[in-house]
């Protein structure tokens, strides 16, 4: 039995906690993610309500643990958006229409998924670094407290920059991102996941109950049709540092003005890799582009709208550049 106690109150239906349990068995067995297939209880994946939690794990004797006194927990937690299923007004292609892999239109009719609603932050990528060993997804340019903020110290752990928690990490490629999400058990969005995040499904509601109807499913913005910048007032995190942050701005800074599910800076603060290929002629079969969406703090107003992206090779790692995280049931 596992117990912990869940105290946010902003957690909801709409807004739950994903929780995931990793484990060690002692210095030879290394940190590992218990499976969602092992576990009865109120207190993990997605998790809708606060208060204390209890987890059973199951077939523990699968897991080659000898002695319970040495196993050693770490229960964590990622606030999502609840994004009901059915339809949206999906405005983009695939592959911004190049993707070769597939030769029929996107479908709009998407299963219940969950978002999270904040970018990837600094400290949470810490966290992930120093239980990995961070052999793999760290880079000298993580360093710069003014683009990121990652701090490799003697005992090569890692820590975060004074002040730096609540940034987005950057300089994390389409690799690192993934390696991210299968150490906590999420994945990168596809396109049309992370469109109908930005955009709202029809009905917002879902189209099983259909009672709230989406006032505007093609908004060009997560907030409506208003520029990112209208009247001196910056919706987003955008355009150098006209908008009072020089670079990214800690994630949530503009929470006022979120997609209709409450999903934060899906406009603007830093690029977000999808899961969906970009591919060309000259790349087929290969490792190609991916898209990204949502623009930047480097990008121009206009180019955090919802259908304009950015293509990269995978590899890719840059200051403009972040990531979140998907579940499904």
């Amino acid at each position: 039995m596992i117990e912990y106690d869940l105290n946010d109150p902003n957690i909801s239906p709409a807004s739950p906690a994903y929780v995931f349990v990793r484990y060690d068995t002692g210095p030879a067995g290394g940190w590992r993610l218990i499976s969602k297939d092992a576990v009865r209880g109120n207190g993990f994946d997605i998790v809708e309500q606060p208060g204390r939690k209890q987890i059973v794990w199951w077939g523990t004797g699968q897991t080659g643990i000898s002695d319970i006194d040495r196993l050693r927990l770490r229960v964590r937690g990622i606030q999502m958006a609840r994004v009901p299923a059915g339809r949206f007004v999906m405005m983009s292609l695939p592959g911004m229409g190049r993707d070769e892999s597939i030769d029929i239109d996107p479908d709009p009719d998407l299963p219940l998924f969950y978002m999270a609603r904040y970018e990837t932050t600094i400290a949470m990528y810490v966290d992930y670094l120093n239980e990995c060993g961070g052999e793999a997804g760290w880079n000298r340019r993580m360093a710069n407290s003014s683009l990121c903020g990652i701090v490799r110290n003697g005992d090569s752990k890692f820590a975060v920059a004074p002040g730096r928690a609540d940034y987005p990490v950057t300089y994390v490629s389409w690799y690192d991102a993934s390696g991210f999400l299968k150490w906590c058990g999420l994945r990168l969005p596809s396109e049309a996941e992370w469109e109908k995040a930005y955009r709202g499904g029809i009905y917002l509601d879902g189209d099983e109950t259909r009672k709230i109807r989406n006032p505007n499913p093609e908004r060009t913005f997560p907030w409506g049709d208003e520029k990112a910048d209208l009247g001196g007032l910056y919706r987003c995190n955008c355009d150098g540092d006209v908008d009072g942050f020089p670079r990214t701005a800690p994630v949530g800074s503009f929470e006022k003005f979120s997609s209709p599910y409450g999903v934060c800076d899906m406009a603007g603060n830093v690029a977000e890799w999808t899961l969906d290929w970009y591919t060309t002629p000259y790349h087929v079969g290969l490792d190609g582009f991916r898209v990204m969406r949502g623009g930047s703090w480097l990008e121009a107003p206009a180019a955090c709208d919802a259908v304009t992206g950015a293509t990269q090779f995978p590899i890719k790692e840059s200051s403009i550049i972040g990531f979140r995280g998907v579940r499904r049931p």
